[in-house]
């Protein structure tokens, strides 16, 4: 067993990219993922964490002087 599920990596590459075949064979696994979308920086941020950053970090409101 090689740890990749060909049938899913075929099915993206030829149906979701529409790379055709001898395009998608020549793609090394780490080109393939990138083009995917893996590994292509942090992940999106959820509305779970930016609940929790903004109560980690609350909006402060600052009193503006005339000067």
């Amino acid at each position: 067993m090689s740890g990749f599920d060909w049938a899913a990596l075929m099915t993206a590459g030829l149906c979701g990219l529409r790379l055709p075949p001898d395009v998608f064979w020549r793609l090394s696994p780490a080109e393939l993922g990138f083009l995917l979308g893996h590994g292509s920086g942090a992940a999106p941020l959820t509305r779970e964490r930016l609940e929790a950053l903004a109560q980690a970090y609350p909006d402060q409101m600052r009193s503006v002087r005339d000067e």
